[in-house]
């Protein structure tokens, strides 16, 4: 099966190794990954802050880059249910290009909904001995629509002790330029949320959203928690050969 890897922006220059992992997870799965290496930003930060001229250009770019993709996977439910959801309404008025959205978007997912969903397989003999918590990201709850996939995943990593925490489904703090425009409210937001998450014991918040695990890791990092974030596609990769 072949397989076009989209690396969303905040994954690509901050957190590459995320990246490989992505891609070893999706060859353990038996997936051919292509990786087009002309691929950018899919729009979403210039879309949410209103610039949607600016938003259309990359998404033509997105577009063009991935149009002859048999399918389309992300370690990001952000940008995928952006793209999913919003590309829609970005070229509402433009039909030849709204014919190639609604083309595209049923092959286009992120990567639990992906390995759950469609390859149905969960089980990658990964291995990582700590307590863990997960994070729902607002836009992978709310938007994109996933919550059990990466807990199934997860379920299935020896050695992992996954622990809910308390008012799971509540934001981050991070938002986007949200954090930028409303530093206070958002540090509030993150304060109550690693709180929640030290609470249950673990030593680890896993998420689907880097953007949300960078925000998380900052605070607990300044503040000297004892809790470290990490990606979904990081656990599941331990103990895959390079």
């Amino acid at each position: 099966m072949n397989v076009a890897a989209f690396i969303p922006c905040f994954i690509d220059q901050f957190y590459p190794n995320t990246a490989f992992s992505f891609i070893k997870v999706l060859q353990k799965a038996g997936c051919t990954v292509d990786y087009n290496h002309g691929q950018t930003c899919c729009g979403q930060p210039a879309f949410n802050s209103g610039y949607w001229k600016e938003a259309k250009s990359l998404a033509v770019k997105w577009l063009d880059d991935f149009s002859n993709a048999e399918l389309i996977v992300s370690p990001s439910a952000s940008c995928t249910g952006f793209i999913r959801n919003n590309y829609s309404k970005l070229f509402s008025d433009e039909q030849s290009i709204l014919e190639q959205v609604k083309e595209m978007t049923p092959r286009i997912f992120e990567l639990s909904d992906f390995l759950v969903n469609y390859l149905h397989i969960s089980d990658f003999g990964a291995v990582f001995n700590h307590r863990v918590t997960f994070h729902d990201s607002c836009s992978g709850l709310r938007e994109y629509g996933i919550k059990s996939e990466p807990r199934i995943l997860l379920q299935q990593v020896a050695g992992l002790e996954l622990v809910e925490m308390g008012n799971t489904t509540t934001c981050c703090g991070f938002g986007g330029t949200f954090a930028a425009k409303f530093h206070h409210i958002s540090t509030a937001m993150t304060e109550q949320k690693v709180e929640n998450a030290l609470k249950t014991g673990a030593e680890y918040i896993v998420s689907t959203e880097a953007s949300c695990l960078m925000n998380m890791e900052a605070y607990s990092r300044k503040q000297k928690l004892p809790i470290k974030t990490i990606h979904l596609a990081d656990v599941l990769a331990t103990g895959l050969k390079e």
